[in-house]
């Protein structure tokens, strides 16, 4: 499996990656546990949250 860092992960070691082949899931994992558990996604959610996030709908306080 092939994993990348979000480009919107800063440097300070809180990044997500993704790993793209696989055509019916999206895995989500944290860079810094790489071992640890995977959460998968179907492709449309993790559209949806991705649009979300870059459209700043998710108001943090």
């Amino acid at each position: 499996m092939s994993w990348r860092k979000s480009s919107y992960s800063g440097q300070g070691g809180e990044c997500v990656e993704i790993a793209d082949d696989h055509p019916d899931l999206v895995p989500v994992r944290h860079s810094k546990d790489p071992a640890g558990p995977a959460l998968l996604f179907p492709p449309d959610a993790w559209r949806a949250f991705v649009t979300a996030v870059k459209h700043d709908e998710f108001d943090i306080l």
